[in-house]
């Protein structure tokens, strides 16, 4: 384990095994407690590794189809149970940095309703695509945790809506052509996500499925809120982190006018409606968009 009592001193926010997961139950408890010793939050990811090893693709009809190495969803779950029982156990704040299906929500949701200090986030990619949308074995779209079922990215919607999830995140993990331009099973996992996250999360206005103040605050002040961060809203005194945008301005997302240098966006050709026109750090203006 990390140095995590110094690192917090010294200005850590939370403390991760990023995209892997911890398999070791025993080591995942020591962590949750000294962690809960300074108050310090841990984010999770939370998929088996052992049931999604050599994986490359969810377990379904769809998978066997294309004949690809797959996992059952149900490995997500697994590890979102086993680390709620931990954090009941020792009391650690713990974050779900990605969730992708029902059957994790809903073990969420409960622990929430129990008063335990468990929060979650989602990508965007897993609110607007699912398995289908592999497609042809398109690669940019195979992510993780990988796409899941229509009634699993439905369910995102809803956890967003109804507030069990806490946190919109851009899932950003750009890969060059030539780890994407593989066969699937062969390809690395990833795609960008900074430019069309705040247009993915829009869809889920103009769709009418969630508040426009709830998308909003999903990638503002909740997040900051839960890593103890001083911007995330307009209040007096706060960072002056501002974006100032259009969300009905229509566009085709085109991956060669992103400024990304990679171009694995699992939304190409997508029409969104929304885009940021002006971005302010610190008070600076450090991105404006002139088309």
């Amino acid at each position: 384990m990390t140095e995590i009592g110094l690192l917090k001193e010294a200005g850590a926010i939370a403390f991760t095994d990023g995209d892997r997961t911890v398999a070791n139950a025993r080591v995942m408890r020591r962590a949750l407690s000294y962690a809960a010793t300074f108050d310090a939050l841990v984010v999770g990811h939370a998929e088996d590794p052992e049931l999604v090893q050599g994986a490359a693709i969810t377990e379904s009809e769809f998978a066997t189809r294309l004949g690809l190495p797959a996992a059952p969803a149900l490995a997500e779950a697994i590890i979102v149970e086993r680390d709620i029982r931990l954090v009941e156990l020792t009391g650690a704040r713990y974050h779900f940095g990605q969730i992708s299906t029902r059957a994790a929500l809903e073990a969420i949701g409960s622990a929430k309703r129990r008063g335990l200090p468990i929060t979650c986030g989602v990508s965007a990619h897993h609110l607007l695509l699912n398995e289908l949308d592999v497609g042809g074995y398109y690669t940019f779209r195979k992510v993780k945790p990988p796409l899941r079922s229509e009634a699993d990215r439905a369910a995102m919607v809803e956890g967003v809506a109804d507030g069990t999830i806490d946190v919109i995140v851009s899932s950003h993990e750009p890969q060059g052509s030539d780890t994407k331009r593989q066969t699937f099973a062969s390809a690395a996992f990833g795609a960008v996500g900074l430019e069309t996250l705040l247009p993915a999360g829009l869809a889920l206005h103009h769709d009418g499925q969630a508040r426009l103040s709830q998308i909003l605050a999903s990638v503002t002040s909740t997040p900051a809120r839960l890593f103890g961060l001083p911007g995330g809203s307009l209040a007096k005194g706060a960072p002056a982190d501002l974006v100032l945008m259009d969300i009905d301005e229509p566009f085709v997302v085109d991956e060669r006018k992103l400024h990304s240098r990679a171009r694995n966006t699992a939304f190409e050709g997508r029409k969104f409606q929304g885009r940021a026109r002006m971005t302010f750090i610190g008070g600076t203006c450090v991105f404006s968009r002139e088309d």
